[in-house]
């Protein structure tokens, strides 16, 4: 493909983008979805041509914020064109002196694959851009952070004065965690077999597991990985396992399970003995969850597919010893990893979450017993689904009480330092350099 031929399918992604993902009308699909299927339709478009639309493409959506004020500050409605044309223009700052924004309208060639070429407004509007920084002293606070407005006051409420701090680490290129299967292999020797394949990693600073790689590498093809010796696996959603502190013998329900991560960890700190129950309302996920589960070796775990009327959590109250609760949540601790999720999640999916999440705790509260505890978790960075949701349910519930971290992690692994103070675990991108999670620990009396 030209460069004109790869900047017109660009924006023919984001139109396809800001219809299913963006838009007050879209059905909000998961950004790297829509790509997959544009690319699926496209067939013609090459590897390395794929790459350089979807770089072109993730660039706008990773400044979206900011584009939208620039675009906005000179009376532009930010059209897939606009946004793109923008980007190009902005990316060079005050040091371009004209040449990118030549080179940007340039490339609107008109020519048989590339894009159309500019008209009078598009033209104005990038000599109205040229020479401005993207991050503009003018903007406002959300926009020069790059966080959409809502979210502005919990976040300051959460972060204070390393709200700029978070910000910048929410934006940065998030790391490769994985977690070494104790089923069959140590860390050191899956570092080693991961080496002998070209990928050298360190272990992680927190996970008694984890392996990190600098970036995001293809690690699926690795005989390590096809032989269940690892698995892709952010270092804080390792911790909450690591936390559940399920032990060989127990009856564990992982009631939110998805596609397993984390019934695969506790499956391997139960050492296969013991029965763990992974739990969905998503069929496919608990699909995916299968094959995982038999690569990885685990053979104490069974799936339960939730269902409307089921029954299955009130046959079985009051008798696990664990019960995860990995709860539905905004996502906003991840959005380094998904900068889509920042510009689909809207202040009405918090409220509608933080209500969900208060059902599901009440039902799967019911499944403890005496003596056993319920860990709730989510990757967020939002007070209200976190701290306030753990207050709200102490408060309505007097049979649990908190298991505090320090306690816990001095149990788990002694003489290492906790990862955070405070009751909860409350890791961020800033401080542990992890993605955002939440994890709180409550016993139930006996």
């Amino acid at each position: 493909m030209t460069p004109s031929a790869r900047i017109a399918a660009a924006i023919d992604l984001l139109a396809a983008l800001e219809d299913q993902c963006f838009a007050p009308t879209a059905r909000r699909r998961p950004a790297d979805a829509v790509a997959s299927d544009f690319f699926r339709a496209r067939r013609f478009i090459g590897g390395g041509d794929r790459r350089a639309v979807s770089e072109l493409a993730w660039g706008v959506v990773r400044q979206r914020l900011r584009l939208d004020w620039h675009l906005a500050r000179i009376g532009m409605a930010p059209t897939p064109r606009l946004l793109l044309l923008a980007q190009m223009v902005l990316a060079a700052g005050a040091d371009d002196h004209g040449r990118t924004r030549q080179a940007a309208e340039a490339a609107f060639d008109g020519s048989r694959y590339g894009p159309a070429a500019l008209d009078a407004g598009e033209r104005r509007a990038a000599a109205s851009l040229a020479g401005r920084p993207l991050i503009d002293a003018a903007m406002p606070d959300h926009a020069r952070l790059n966080l959409p407005e809502w979210v502005m006051p919990a976040f300051t409420a959460r972060f204070g004065a390393r709200l700029p701090q978070e910000a910048a680490a929410l934006e940065a290129e998030a790391p490769l965690d994985l977690r070494a299967n104790l089923l069959r292999t140590t860390r050191e020797a899956a570092a080693t077999m991961l080496a002998g394949e070209g990928l050298a990693t360190e272990p992680t600073p927190f996970s008694p597991w984890g392996l990190r790689l600098p970036s995001r590498r293809p690690v699926t093809g690795t005989k390590a990985y096809k032989d269940g010796l690892i698995e892709v696996q952010d270092e804080g959603s390792q911790l909450i396992a690591l936390l559940a502190d399920a032990r060989p013998g127990m009856r564990v329900a992982d009631y939110c399970a998805g596609a397993a991560g984390k019934t695969l960890a506790m499956a391997a700190t139960m050492g296969n003995r013991g029965r763990i129950t992974a739990c969905d309302t998503s069929a496919p996920r608990l699909e995916g969850a299968a094959k995982r589960l038999r690569r990885a070796g685990v053979d104490n775990a069974e799936r339960h597919l939730f269902v409307p009327g089921d029954r299955w959590a009130k046959r079985r109250a009051g008798s696990f010893d664990r019960v995860l609760v990995d709860a539905p949540c905004t996502g906003t601790g991840t959005w380094r990893r998904n900068p889509d999720a920042r510009l689909r999640t809207r202040p009405q999916d918090l409220t509608e979450l933080v209500a969900v999440q208060h059902e599901i705790l009440a039902t799967a509260s019911e499944l403890v017993r005496p003596g056993g505890r319920l860990v709730y978790a989510t990757c967020s960075l939002l007070p209200q689904e976190n701290e306030e949701q753990m207050e709200r349910f102490l408060a309505r519930d007097p049979r649990f009480k908190p298991a505090p971290l320090d306690g816990l992690w001095a149990a788990l692994m002694p003489g290492a330092t906790a990862p955070c103070a405070g009751p909860w675990l409350a890791l961020s991108p800033g401080d542990q350099g992890t993605d955002g999670f939440f994890c709180a620990v409550l016993e139930r009396a006996t």
